[in-house]
């Protein structure tokens, strides 16, 4: 029984969704900028100034996805899950990232209820501003729990979550002047 542990902990499901050299398994969506520059993923405003997204090609339900950010101009952006989009109209839930004392760990509903959750003030002081920031999403069926460099954010039990189907996809805000980077994701699948 021993032997089968570690086998058991391996078929989980781990799987690479950035490789860190180009942007294979990823779609945009929009005229906003993606782009990998050393071994970083980059989203930059582009000329319209609008809101843009860059989703996996792959759908994911039950998972643990860690990630770095660092915002480097405004930051306004998300990590869309369960999420599906026409144009750039998406339809899903999103952890907030914007800057300090901006909810970065929220829970809000894209076209639907709006804010679900927010962190708080206390939780919110876990942000690195200027820095590299390690954000954590798991969601297993209908329950969503978020961390901040290791300071959990928030948990929501919520069963249209729990219904909900797609892809993961990184958010740009509109109104230009923003530009984020991201690096270290770790997806496994639950």
């Amino acid at each position: 029984m021993l032997i089968l542990l570690p086998l058991l902990a391996t078929a989980q499901g781990k799987s690479k969704i950035f490789n860190g050299k180009d942007l294979s398994g990823w779609t945009v969506h929009g005229t906003e900028k993606w782009y990998v520059e050393g071994g970083n993923m980059v989203c930059e405003s582009g000329p319209d100034k609008q809101y843009g997204y860059l989703s996996t090609t792959k759908s994911y339900q039950n998972f643990e996805l860690s990630l770095e950010f660092k915002q480097e101009s405004n930051g306004n952006s998300g990590v869309f899950f369960r999420s599906s989009i026409e144009g750039v109209k998406i339809s899903g839930w999103q952890v907030e990232v914007a800057p300090a004392n901006q909810a970065t760990g929220g829970i809000y509903e894209s076209y639907g209820r709006g804010w679900l959750i927010k962190p708080t003030a206390e939780a919110e002081k876990a942000f690195k501003d200027g820095a590299w920031n390690n954000l954590k999403i798991k969601v297993i069926g209908d329950e969503v729990t978020t961390w901040l460099n290791g300071v959990q954010q928030i948990y929501l039990k919520d069963e249209k979550i729990g219904k909900g189907v797609g892809f993961v996809a990184l958010q740009i805000h509109d109104d230009g002047g923003i530009k984020v980077r991201w690096r270290k994701f770790k997806m496994v699948e639950m």
